[in-house]
């Protein structure tokens, strides 16, 4: 079975979290691997709709949306929340990561986009990021998951 396809968003204030993702992707003593469909360098362009459409090729190869949810990306709509919204209307299975370290939906953060659709959110930790691309299905409800004690302790987190 192939990798797992992800398009990850974020604000670009996050940029260097995405970045980090990489660098555990690279790194051959961490276990965390997917297919990244992020585009694979910054557009040279100032046109909206171009990005936009770049952008909409790229969600549309992905299976799974992540969502880097840090102090900023509920109020980024330009993108951020676009990008979820063509995520969302694609059926990709979401899973929001908390950058504060939470492991529950945090509605203070999180974008009301995938609020109460059926993702689960998680911590920005490489295992258990790892684990919901792997393994999380969209719930076809109005709920917001998370992954209880047992998993966590199952990758060696305490």
């Amino acid at each position: 079975m192939g990798l797992a396809r992800a398009f990850v968003g974020f604000s670009s204030t996050d940029i260097h979290n995405y970045r980090l993702m990489q660098a555990w992707k690279a790194n051959s003593n961490i276990d965390f691997n997917f297919a990244d469909c992020q585009l694979n360098s910054a557009l040279n362009s100032q046109s909206e709709v171009y990005i936009k459409r770049k952008c909409r090729e790229r969600i549309n190869m992905a299976g799974k949306y992540l969502m880097l949810i840090g102090k900023d990306t509920r109020s980024r709509h330009k993108y951020v929340r676009w990008e979820a919204e063509v995520a969302i209307e694609k059926g990709c299975t979401i899973i929001g990561v908390n950058l504060d370290g939470s492991r529950y939906m945090v509605k203070e953060t999180c974008p009301p986009i995938i609020r109460d659709i059926g993702a689960i959110f998680v911590p920005f930790l490489p295992k258990i990021i790892a684990y919901a691309i792997e393994n999380y299905s969209m719930a076809n409800d109005n709920d917001n998951y998370h992954y209880l004690e047992h998993i966590y302790t199952s990758l060696g987190y305490k």
